[in-house]
């Protein structure tokens, strides 16, 4: 028998003959589309792929359902990921800003560019709610590295909890004097819960903040630019309905797509407000909670 949690089944329940899953309420069928965020979700804590989840995506593939990944993360970190997985379809990237064609190294479509004027008036207004932080812009071309522009460009002492090892530094002025898919923020000494309250009394409505980290950055994004839009628009295109869609995430900028899809499965050790949305509650990333989900059917 599962464990239950919020009311939620937790990792495994019974099948029945025509593999559907049967939870606290109705039964889930076999989805016919298949979404994932990245971090903290299909990756483990050492941010590496074990070897149960590749193969219970390739078994997914093989059987002719697709794989999404839908991330934060830009289109030139998603060949790590797709690779060892044999992806070659479609990814939504930057928090639904972009939709990437992993096989062909092609951007297919760009939604909500934050315009130059929109990003200083931003920053202005951060400026004086949060003092001291320091800025970062992502940039899109045709590709996933575009030779012809600086995908990311940062200010001087900007802290990237990934590490920081990329983008160009550039003044203030350059940081935000060019077209953006995304508005990166960081501020040592907060938690990125902290700055996400604070950032949103003074920019609620004009655009959309969240993050996929807790330590110390939030995401700008283009008002109702969200993971939820991006991956609708892949469900559009492959002619599958949101109600056979499974989607799994961890974080604050999955909430819109685990409402979005059919059946929202959120990670155990997923933020407080994704459990509270989510459909079903899995095992952690560091237990293969993706495929433990997955494996009823595949």
């Amino acid at each position: 028998m599962p464990t239950r949690t919020r009311g939620k089944v937790l990792v495994q329940t019974d099948a029945s003959p025509d593999g559907r899953i049967f939870g606290d309420n109705e039964p889930v069928e076999k989805p016919l589309l298949i979404a994932s965020d990245v971090d903290g979700t299909l990756l483990g804590p050492m941010e590496v792929l074990t070897e149960r989840t590749i193969g219970t995506v390739r078994r997914v593939t093989e059987a002719g359902v697709p794989f999404v990944l839908v991330s934060g993360r830009p289109p030139r970190w998603i060949a790590p990921i797709a690779n060892p997985l044999d992806l070659t379809g479609y990814a939504v990237c930057a928090n639904g800003a972009v939709l990437y064609e992993i096989g062909t190294d092609r951007i297919v479509a760009v939604h909500g560019m934050l315009e130059p004027t929109l990003l200083h008036d931003a920053v202005s207004a951060l400026d004086h709610a949060l003092p001291g932080c320091r800025y970062a812009t992502e940039r899109i071309g045709e590709s996933a590295l575009d030779p012809e522009m600086r995908n990311f460009v940062i200010e001087p002492d900007y802290h990237n909890p990934w590490g920081d090892n990329e983008g160009t530094q550039a003044p203030r002025a350059e940081v935000l004097g060019h077209p953006a898919i995304k508005l990166m923020i960081s501020r040592r000494g907060m938690t990125s819960d902290e700055m996400a309250r604070a950032a949103r009394e003074v920019l609620e409505g004009s655009v959309d903040i969240t993050y996929s980290t807790n330590a110390g950055l939030i995401e700008v994004s283009a008002h109702g630019i969200t993971k939820a839009t991006g991956l609708a628009e892949v469900a559009e295109r492959l002619g599958v309905p949101a109600g056979r869609v499974i989607a799994f995430g961890d974080m604050p900028n999955d909430i819109e797509m685990l409402g979005w899809a059919g059946h929202g499965v959120a990670m155990a050790n997923a933020h407080r407000q994704v459990l509270d949305v989510a459909d079903e509650v899995t095992a952690p990333n560091s237990e293969d909670g993706v495929a433990q989900v997955l494996e009823r059917w595949f």
